[in-house]
């Protein structure tokens, strides 16, 4: 059974900040309520693995995710797979997000080692709140 083990937002735009919480409010074309990292509509929400993160030693939320996975590989996420996170929340896996130059910003040769570990970016079908703990769900 996968998990939600993280739930993130970014303050501000290139903070490179994330803050952690327990529950955040997922919003159909905005992402996560308060985040400022959102790019609607094909960049709403970055799901990554927590065993991706543990594999390349970084800390959850370090990547700027917003919600952080334990139990399964996000990568293996088809583009277009719907997943539902707690009760209500639906997401669909829009595309493969690449680690960009500001992953070097926090540990160079950081940007590399998550090549294909990054995660998968989605955007917020249906409203709904997301909690730590949440179970995961592929549909």
């Amino acid at each position: 059974m996968a998990t939600i083990s993280g739930v993130w937002t970014s303050p501000e735009r290139k903070s490179g900040r994330s803050v952690g919480h327990e529950r955040r409010r997922a919003i159909a074309g905005e992402g996560f309520e308060g985040c400022a990292h959102a790019n609607p509509p094909r960049r709403e929400v970055l799901f990554a693995s927590a065993d991706h993160l543990r594999s390349v030693d970084v800390e959850p939320g370090a990547v700027r995710e917003n919600m952080t996975v334990e139990g399964m590989d996000v990568q293996q996420w088809p583009i277009g797979q719907r997943v539902r996170v707690g009760k209500d929340a639906v997401f669909e896996i829009t595309m493969v997000c690449d680690p960009c130059h500001r992953m070097d910003e926090l540990r160079d040769g950081l940007r590399a080692e998550l090549d294909g570990k990054r995660g998968m970016l989605a955007r917020v079908v249906e409203d709904g709140e997301v909690a730590v703990g949440d179970e995961l769900e592929l549909l």
